[in-house]
């Protein structure tokens, strides 16, 4: 912040330095006491400087506070005021000690009358650029703490939900007594760790979301045994690529398939492919599901995908394709994802 106003700063006293000094070096006249055309050099100095005050009076104080609705009129009044009195000291001044300057009526006054108008036209343009550009800057900020929040609350929805269905595999797996229920423990640890403290409020590499991606799909292996058919092809590309993806993306595609493609289903399948190519990820992910079973269920088990979707809009709302197909008792979803 500091840095952004001294270089404002910097650039305002270059551009009135130049302005300063566009007119000695293009219209002096040296043999006259380097004056510019009618007007003696010091003069002109002086006259710059009522200018500078009068341009910085109206862009930080008289605009900001009165250019409005509610105060229009006051402002038109001050405004004239403004002109008036740098006007009235700028001939008071030239009377005073520059008394041969007002002879020549014609060229002095057009000069000193014009160049208040002109200023404050140009300090008016300039406070309404400065006024939209503030206004915009604004309006992304807002947009960007609003989409802070809003991502805020749809990660805070994944740790609940996600929690909740990993440890309906724990009870599974403790009613068949099953020998692998210590080494799912240990990769639901593995799994908590990463969503709970590994991945707030920032990205994570990809191949480190499609490691726990993998171990969530043999905790589900582990649960369901030789029960359903899983098929998975991932490559992440080479181990040392810098793309790096959303936490938590991948996963509730493939929780939402196991969730609604086993079961119901006789001979269950799910097939989960991911490949990269050209900083492109393609994602894909099949699977069986009952074409009877009720829409309201569907509707209530649906926070996974609501959630990853929106995220998706949020995150990559032009940097992603995601369809969503349901044919002949399989239900697919494609995602391709611009990678960063």
């Amino acid at each position: 912040m500091r840095s952004s106003r001294n270089n404002t700063l910097l650039i305002h006293i270059l551009v009135w330095g130049l302005l300063t000094a566009v007119p000695f070096i293009f219209f002096s006249n040296p043999s006259n006491h380097f004056s510019i055309g009618v007007i003696p050099g010091t003069l002109a100095l002086i006259m710059g400087m009522i200018h500078i005050s009068l341009f910085y009076t109206q862009a930080l104080w008289v605009y900001p506070r009165f250019f409005n609705r509610r105060y229009w009129w006051l402002y038109v009044i001050l405004a004239l005021a403004a002109i008036a009195i740098s006007i009235c000291l700028k001939f008071w001044i030239a009377a005073t000690w520059f008394p041969g300057t007002l002879k020549k009526k014609h060229e002095t006054y057009g000069l000193i009358v014009a160049g208040s108008i002109d200023i404050y036209a140009i300090s008016l343009v300039y406070s309404r650029i400065r006024h939209g550009i503030g206004q915009e800057r604004k309006r992304k900020e807002l947009e960007a703490q609003q989409l802070a929040t809003e991502l805020k609350f749809l990660r805070s929805q994944i740790s609940p939900h996600f929690l909740f269905n990993v440890l309906t595999n724990m009870v599974s797996l403790a009613r068949k007594r099953s020998d692998q229920l210590e080494s799912a423990l240990i990769t639901l640890a593995e799994l908590m760790r990463y969503m709970l403290y590994d991945t707030q409020g920032k990205k994570m590499p990809l191949t480190t979301e499609i490691r726990y991606l993998n171990s969530y799909i043999q905790l589900q292996k582990l649960r369901f045994g030789n029960d359903v058919n899983v098929e998975s092809s991932i490559d992440a590309g080479p181990p040392d690529s810098a793309y790096i993806i959303e936490p938590m993306l991948l996963i509730p595609f493939v929780e939402n398939a196991f969730k609604h493609g086993v079961g119901a289903v006789e001979q269950p399948q799910i097939i989960v492919r991911l490949g990269v190519k050209d900083g492109w990820m393609h994602f894909e992910v099949r699977n069986t599901y009952d074409e009877t079973m009720p829409a309201g269920r569907e509707e209530n088990t649906g926070l996974g995908l609501n959630n990853v979707q929106t995220r998706l809009k949020l995150l990559y709302p032009d940097d992603h394709t995601l369809v969503i197909h349901r044919e002949q008792q399989w239900f697919q979803i494609v995602l391709t994802l611009r990678l960063i």
